[in-house]
């Protein structure tokens, strides 16, 4: 071959080859929100509608641009994105997770992740949009949202729940971060999601009704699994400045970078309160997550998770209703406090063995302790005739240290289109308790408690080895495209080890062991007619072992059984209007044995005692509508019947001596609200891009406060009213601003309100409230 023809045939092949070159378009594709990249996106062909790729683990894909000159990015749970193609080769894509769609990904249904329509449960999700949009200071904020959801809010983050049960302090609800339960069993606090960093959520997903068959004890009302924030792709960075009218101050940063097989988030907050609404309110929280990821090759991956907690504040206690009516929110002490301190950690290795299986290896770390002195604990000691003698309180802490492993393995096979689940859980939690009596001096005459005194001797102190091991299984299959079948089972031995530090005086014997065996099924199905039509149906189990503070505190004087309940429940979904209508629906009836309540004693402290049955009866409802592009409304509601089947109280007659035994069947539940609604309207005008408003109403019903039905309270209508502006381009781009107004009208209400014998007790929420913040972000690919 001459030397000019083999130059022309090299120089040819570099032709076509820098020609194939330049027709290849490749891209990023992130959440707009937390700029994670977004795997498995479908890319297709606007035009012509054939799909010509997905997204890879790192969210990045290359096609070949001939002939192509627009791109339809679509993903479950995201707006689509339609992209025009210009001469550059390399593309951003930012898709915004969408608030206006039942057909979500969620990852709580099973711990693996599947489209919402899969999962015959009632299940409900809160994405990175919604968070970033609400701005919210505390999670109630976010969580009464959901449909069946009243997180009660008790001030700086306290708080308690209600989802298809009563208002309620006991342990029935399961918290989880990345599907690992925040606190292990036996040691339910109804305040720990304040062991959360808001911060660095991503998603929050709340079944409704017991996932015992695959989450274990507690997961009975619902269970709230906060997932958290990954790396971006690239890097990208925000840090935001907020605060009210009545000096709650917060500062939050996070950021993150990926580079190669590394990838790196840290974010958290900090908040600050000082002479709030309400007297003695001031708090500090501290918060902050950590989160490395290391891809070995396209099939493995560590990921290593660090989070740490720090919460301290005043706790004013409750209000009688002279104080709450003319709004008088002073406290009648200024000592009591609680203090929180709660480090997790875990380390998680997924391995995909091909496309039909797959193993996750999770090994955690968890070091809490909470101290108190609580102003619920402060009483009275009066004589026969009702004169006043002395006060007493106490001081107390528990905490605990916990190892673990969580493993599970999903195998698909042809048979069917079936799916095998299988896992394994182990949770060794030594966990330490004391209280210590306090005497309480008070001023009678103006009715304040002007301080106290340790005496020393201990009320509790003991230490108890806490052993959870379980096994779970799940199974579903396909007979039919339509028709799918789930089958769940789980079994849980829960092991105390009670070990009394008091040497004499204790109605307890020096040590003490408790085990409790129990098998959890659940059977379920779905059924797709298409086009967005589904129903679904399932019978599931709870279970709740007594806690380990109930069993063994020495104020506890009735002996506690575990507590059960069958949930037979039934639900559907339905779209219309070309997918701008979504509604949803579900009905429940959960019966419970032992079920365990929380009774009000006459000097304000409680006990807990089993009812032998009770029924919660419910329907659940939402609305989806966005009519245009701009505008989307919202409206969730539930009613619900919560009952005594089986459950009565001795009442004690301390002047005459006398016990009277009070029948409660077939009454109300006490703190049961009777309808919980939340409905939202939002409006993001095309013409100014990044601009928000929306206003929100919650309603909470009628509800009795006692359990003989004979007082109540009216519940309340709450407005507030939200807007922000993001700006998108410019040399601002980047910063956003934001305003929200909570308690428009300025209501008084009160989020809880419980009777007893000698009067009603409120907790008071706040007035109007101002908020204002400021943030800037960045994010480059």
């Amino acid at each position: 071959m001459k030397l000019s023809t083999l130059l022309y045939t090299i120089i040819l092949c570099m032709v076509s080859a820098f020609s194939f070159a330049q027709g290849n378009l490749h891209g990023t594709v992130t959440d707009a929100r937390t700029h994670e990249p977004l795997q498995g996106v479908m890319i297709s062909n606007a035009a012509t509608g054939v799909v010509l790729t997905t997204t890879n683990t790192k969210g990045k894909f290359e096609i070949k641009a001939d002939n192509v000159t627009t791109l339809r990015f679509t993903m479950i749970g995201f707006t689509p994105q339609i992209i025009n193609i210009t001469n550059d080769k390399a593309i951003e894509v930012m898709m915004e997770p969408s608030t206006v769609d039942l057909q979500q990904v969620v990852v709580s249904a099973s711990r693996e992740r599947q489209a919402r329509q899969d999962a015959p449960i009632a299940i409900s999700k809160i994405n990175a949009t919604q968070i970033h949009d609400t701005k919210a200071t505390a999670l109630y904020q976010l969580l009464n949202k959901v449909t069946g959801v009243y997180m009660v809010d008790l001030g700086n983050e306290q708080h308690t729940m209600a989802i298809r049960q009563p208002i309620t302090y006991n342990a029935l609800y399961l918290y989880m971060e990345d599907g690992l339960p925040i606190r292990p069993t036996g040691i339910f606090n109804h305040n720990s999601l304040y062991e959360i960093n808001m911060s660095g959520v991503r998603d929050i997903e709340v079944i409704k009704g017991p996932a015992s068959s695959l989450y274990g004890s507690n997961a009975i009302g619902g269970a709230v699994n906060f997932i958290t924030q990954g790396p971006p792709a690239g890097y990208a960075g925000n840090v935001s400045l907020q605060g009210d009218n009545y000096h709650y101050r917060r500062v939050d940063a996070d950021g993150g970078f990926s580079s190669g097989k590394f990838g790196l988030y840290v974010g958290g907050y900090l908040a600050r309160q000082r002479n709030g609404w309400q007297d003695y309110t001031d708090f500090d929280k501290r918060s902050g997550n950590f989160k490395t990821t290391y891809d070995f090759d396209a099939n493995t991956r560590l990921t290593t998770s660090l989070a740490y907690n720090y919460l301290y504040t005043q706790t004013p206690g409750s209000l009688d209703s002279a104080k709450f009516y003319s709004r008088k929110y002073g406290a009648n002490q200024r000592f009591t406090y609680r203090e929180v301190k709660a480090l997790r950690a875990n380390t998680r290795l997924d391995h995909k063995w091909n496309d039909k299986s797959n193993t996750f290896f999770t090994l955690f770390y968890r070091n809490n302790s909470t101290g108190q002195l609580p102003s619920y604990f402060i009483s009275d000691v009066r004589d026969n005739t009702g004169k006043y003698l002395s006060s007493n309180g106490q001081e107390n802490n528990q905490s605990f240290h916990s190892i673990g492993l969580l493993t599970q393995h999903r195998q698909d096979f042809d048979f069917l289109h079936s799916r095998l689940i299988v896992g394994a859980y182990l949770d060794n939690s030594p966990s330490s308790y004391y209280a210590k009596y306090l005497d309480i001096q008070k001023d009678v005459a103006n009715n304040f408690y002007t301080g106290y005194t340790n005496t020393g001797r201990y009320i509790d102190n003991y230490h108890i080895k806490l052993f959870n091991t379980a096994a779970y299984t799940q199974y579903e299959i396909k007979p039919t495209d339509a028709l799918r079948i789930v089958m769940g089972l789980r079994y849980d031995r829960i092991h105390y080890n009670f070990n009394n530090g008091i040497t004499s005086g204790s109605k307890y014997k020096q040590q003490e062991t408790n085990d409790f065996n129990i098998v959890a099924p659940k059977l379920g199905l779905t059924y797709n007619f298409g086009n967005n039509k589904g129903l679904y149906a399932n019978y599931s189990v709870g279970f709740q072992p007594p806690e380990t503070g109930d069993l063994y505190s020495a104020r506890q004087l009735t002996p506690l059984k575990q507590a059960t309940f069958n949930n037979y429940e039934a639900g559907g979904w339905f779209a219309a209007f070309d997918k701008k209508l979504y509604l949803e629906l579900s009905v429940y009836d959960l019966e419970g044995r032992n079920e365990i309540i929380n009774q009000l004693l006459p000097d304000n402290t409680t006990q807990n005692q089993n009812a032998g049955a009770t029924r919660h009866r419910g329907v659940e409802y939402s609305v989806a509508f966005a009519p245009v592009k701009e505008l989307a409304f919202r409206f969730s509601g539930t009613n619900a019947w919560h009952t005594y089947r089986d459950y009565s109280e001795v009442r004690a007659n301390y002047a005459t001596g006398t016990n009277t035994v009070l029948v409660y069947n077939g009454n109300r539940m006490a703190n049961a609200p009777n309808w919980i609604a939340n409905s939202e309207l939002t409006y993001k005008p095309a013409y100014l891009n990044g601009f928000r408003i929306s206003g929100e109403w919650q309603h909470i019903g009628s509800y009795f406060t006692n359990p003989a039905n004979t007082k109540s309270y009216a519940g309340y209508d709450l407005f507030n009213a939200r807007t922000g502006y993001d700006v998108k381009d410019g040399a601002l781009k980047g910063f956003g601003i934001w305003f929200n107004v909570l308690n428009l009208t300025n209501k008084l209400y009160a989020t809880t309100v419980v009777s007893n014998q000698y009067g009603d007790t409120y907790n008071a929420a706040p007035p109007r409230v101002y908020s204002l913040g400021i943030s800037y972000s960045f994010a480059k690919y």
